[in-house]
């Protein structure tokens, strides 16, 4: 973009993260202008959000990298606790029920942050999208027909704009949108890739410290790297080599010279925050820029990419096919109670007041009462995440719904299907499945019941709100 030009795209994109890039992947395949806009010379470099739970592998299955995820990962390493310099013992920090018919991806898997943008990066590329590195978002304004920003190479016109700026949000903070919330601990933490060729790579290595902060350091599948994460109870952090192999030798029985190299490193103060609301007019807040967690859990990532995943779908049905701009009120109805369930979740691991469980997984979120949820049948309710299933030849209930469609499936029934615009709806009959029940049901294009019964009565309507049919 030549500097003081005006450009004009359909949406812009504040931030070149898991969130940012996850949006434009979904807008670029529905055909929708994403502007990607990225003050830094590169992507993010460190691995902080390493943990993917099954319900964003899902999300990531439909966007089309669920394959280079799963062959850049690997499962989480069971623990090994250490006391002076001797293994304790195993302790598995998750629940692994494994795959389902239901739910493919049974356990959170684990890659570096950096990789999955990497990943997430090339799918846009691939699709036809980019992003403008080395571009700063100066100013933002708005007015009734849509949004301008001052960036650092000119100007940028857009219809609508999200914030994936992470927590120091600058479009946030224009917005003037308040971020309210706690410290989840007084101590700060360090977080490091390093190298430390001697340590088995076997388990998930925890060093509880006897008071004085705890340490941990988690082999990065496919990398030769470790994630260490220590706690700071006395002091600041020291971020430099120096300081990163000071505190790996005073914690553990590894000297500093067995950390051989330090490939990032960076430090916070875990804190539970979320911004009041998650729009203003014609600009959403997505990701980091909506809410900090504490990293215990895993949460921040997979909340945030879902939230992108929200509102995709629902930009790409008002700017594309003829939806009411209403459709996107219900981005904030939605998510912002889905986010602060969350963060609850987060801060009360961290604390040790819960354990990471079936709720880490998030594949029992869902929008159940909400403004798009309506109706019922056999055994779901609208509202509730549409499991996958096998069907006949192969295929899977997942791959009937991947794209930026909506899937109406009847099971089970001869119940008579209306006549659709078969770009937007897909139609599909099956036989009666039991987590489905008999029933037809209209699956959003997040995987998400929006509408269900036992006929047609209602389907029209519910359809006027999301779609031109």
């Amino acid at each position: 973009m030549e500097l003081n030009s005006v450009k004009e795209t359909d949406v812009l994109v504040v931030g070149a993260g898991p969130t940012g890039l996850a949006l434009a992947c979904d807008l670029t395949r529905r055909g929708v202008r994403a502007l990607v806009v990225e003050q830094s010379d590169a992507l993010f470099p460190g691995s902080r959000g390493k943990g993917i739970q099954p319900r964003t592998m899902e999300v990531l299955d439909d966007l089309g990298v669920v394959d280079a995820i799963l062959a850049s990962g690997g499962a989480a390493p069971v623990g090994m606790v250490w006391q002076n310099g001797t293994r304790q013992g195993e302790h598995d920090m998750f629940e692994r029920p494994g795959p389902t018919d239901c739910a493919p991806y049974g356990e959170p898997w684990l890659l570096p942050q950096w990789r999955t943008q990497q990943i997430l990066h090339a799918r846009l590329t691939e699709l036809g999208g980019s992003v403008a590195f080395s571009t700063t978002l100066t100013r933002i304004t708005q007015d009734e027909h849509g949004v301008s920003a001052q960036l650092s190479t000119g100007t940028v016109r857009a219809a609508y704009a999200v914030a994936a700026d992470g927590g120091r949000s600058t479009v946030r903070r224009a917005l003037g949108i308040a971020m309210t919330g706690e410290d989840v601990d007084p101590a700060p933490i360090l977080v490091a890739d390093v190298r430390i060729p001697t340590l088995d790579r076997l388990n998930w290595h925890v060093f509880p410290g006897d008071g004085a902060g705890y340490l941990a350091l988690c082999p990065l599948p496919g990398t030769d790297d470790f994630q260490l994460v220590g706690q700071i109870t006395d002091g600041e952090p020291d971020i430099s080599p120096a300081g990163v192999r000071a505190l790996v030798a005073a914690r553990t029985h590894l000297t500093a010279d067995e950390v051989t190299e330090i490939l990032w490193a960076s430090d916070f103060r875990p804190r539970a925050a979320m911004a009041e609301r998650f729009c203003d007019g014609r600009v959403f807040l997505a990701g980091d820029a909506a809410h900090v967690h504490s990293p215990a859990g895993g949460q921040g990532l997979n909340t945030s990419v879902q939230e992108a995943y929200n509102l995709g779908w629902k930009l790409g049905q008002v700017l594309r096919h003829g939806a009411p701009a209403s459709l996107l009120d219900t981005y904030e109805q939605e998510r912002l109670p889905v986010a602060a369930q969350m963060l609850g979740l987060s801060t009360r691991i961290h604390r040790g007041e819960e354990q990471r469980g079936a709720a880490t997984m998030q594949l029992g979120l869902g929008y159940r009462g909400g403004p798009l949820a309506s109706g019922s049948a056999g055994a779901l309710q609208a509202g509730d995440r549409a499991p996958d299933g096998p069907l006949p030849g192969g295929r899977r209930l997942f791959d009937l719904f991947r794209g930026p469609h909506f899937t109406l499936l009847a099971v089970g029934t001869d119940a008579e299907l209306p006549s659709l615009d078969g770009e937007l709806v897909h139609l599909h009959r099956i036989e009666a499945y039991e987590p489905y029940g008999k029933g037809l049901f209209l699956v959003r294009p997040d995987g998400y019941v929006g509408w269900a019964g036992e006929d047609t009565t209602g389907l029209s309507d519910y359809l006027a709100k999301v779609t031109r049919c």
